[in-house]
């Protein structure tokens, strides 16, 4: 896709508006790699300024600190902020929640200091400022959606409305799970347990989360998060519902949904 690195940018002269911190999971994840493309699709048909680091970004350290190896977090934190405030970054977006989380909220105590949006807050802002026009009649229109609210972005961080608005773009239905919002329920995926074998109990969180949101009748589940499309999609094939159910990111909603190119230049 010819994405630029920050490194490109500068030799070049440039100082991008925005840095893309892509994640681990959008890095290396073939699933969560799809959700980066869509958002680099988004990022370039609004003509905005962006980079990333590519091979100067390390993990943020999330799971490690979550895990109980806080040595290794801080180890990982002051080396991203070292290139960070290397290349005078101010403003950071990223697709994942715990980076999100981490970044904005853990990083400022050992030195970085950055505004940090997620991806979900800068679509709703370009599509409400009218920079980013979807295409009517599209793939969700009339259709029913349901939205999982990332444990990170909820109740972490209070954004709740932001992804909401933006599928409300999509002319779609949108149906809410009976526990959304502040009262939302886990995927089963944080605090690193994403990473190892789930206990014993009576049944997997992702299991009962998913029955959530099949029981909704929607066609669509829209997640905001690579840790909740994996445990979801997980949920989606224990029901057997791979058929009738889609779990989709909702910037690669939005990139299905996007005018062409030369439609929006004629606006």
């Amino acid at each position: 896709m010819q994405v630029k690195t920050m490194a490109a940018s500068v030799a070049a002269g440039e100082t991008p508006e925005i840095l893309f911190w892509v994640g681990c999971a959008g890095s290396f994840d073939q699933r969560a790699q799809k959700v980066t493309k869509a958002f680099a699709t988004i990022l370039n048909q609004v003509g905005m300024s962006w980079a990333i680091l590519g091979k100067e970004e390390a993990c943020t350290g999330d799971p490690a600190r979550r895990a109980g190896n806080e040595f290794l977090f801080q180890m990982m934190a002051y080396q991203n902020i070292q290139v960070l405030n290397g290349y005078g970054i101010k403003k950071i977006v990223t697709t994942c929640p715990h980076c999100f989380n981490t970044l904005k909220n853990e990083y400022p105590e050992l030195g970085g200091n950055y505004e940090v949006i997620h991806h979900t807050q800068l679509i709703q802002e370009l599509i409400a400022s009218g920079k980013l026009r979807l295409q009517g009649g599209g793939s969700f229109t009339g259709k029913k959606i349901t939205y999982h609210d990332s444990c990170y972005l909820g109740r972490a961080n209070q954004v709740y409305d932001a992804p909401r608005k933006v599928l409300e773009a999509l002319d779609a239905e949108l149906i809410e799970m009976k526990r959304c919002r502040t009262n939302g329920l886990c995927c089963g995926a944080g605090g690193a347990q994403m990473f190892k074998e789930e206990e014993k109990g009576q049944g997997g969180v992702n299991i009962e989360r998913t029955a959530e949101a099949i029981e909704t009748g929607a066609q669509w589940i829209a997640a905001a998060c690579p840790f909740c499309n994996t445990m979801l999609t997980d949920g989606v094939k224990h029901h057997e519902k791979e058929a009738s159910v889609t779990v989709l990111d909702i910037a690669e909603m939005i990139a299905m949904s996007l005018e062409a190119p030369e439609t929006a230049t004629t606006h």
